[in-house]
């Protein structure tokens, strides 16, 4: 039987594929592996939502599940930014589902919260600013 010592040992990083180059640590550990698992699991939703060749006109129940998370972030998107928002669907939609896949399989007990350590959360808002401020400076220089 899996048994925890402490309240705080789901928050561990372990090493899974130990890869090191002097000083550098590059392992696979749990956390890398549950953002794969995460990540496969979405997929697979997806996948069994446009098995009958992109959907159906009555949708089944992966469909309505892909097509409410579509339309919720859709409709977040054209709320805050706007129809020039539009442009910016797929990066929100993609960290939208990163985001509720990782909390989902957090809330499986025994599992490891991906979200919890704050260099996931560094990477995102980081990617986030550098994304934003990208896009920013070509829609800038388009218009000179």
């Amino acid at each position: 039987m899996f048994c925890l010592a402490n309240p705080l040992e789901q928050f561990q990083l372990v090493p899974l594929i130990p890869l090191r180059s002097g000083r550098i640590d590059i392992s696979f550990t749990n956390s890398g592996l549950f953002m794969v698992w995460g990540m496969a699991v979405f997929f697979l939703v997806v996948y069994l939502s446009t098995l009958n060749g992109g959907g159906t006109i009555v949708p089944n129940r992966w469909q309505i599940l892909v097509e409410g998370i579509y339309t919720t972030v859709m409709d977040f998107v054209m709320s805050n930014i706007g129809p020039l928002g539009t442009r910016y669907f797929p990066f929100v939609f993609s960290i939208f589902t990163f985001i509720l896949a990782m909390n989902l399989i957090g809330m499986v007990p025994y599992s490891f919260t991906v979200t919890s350590h704050l260099i996931v959360t560094l990477a995102l808002s980081t990617m986030v600013f550098l994304v934003e401020h990208i896009l920013w400076y070509v829609c800038m220089v388009s218009k000179l």
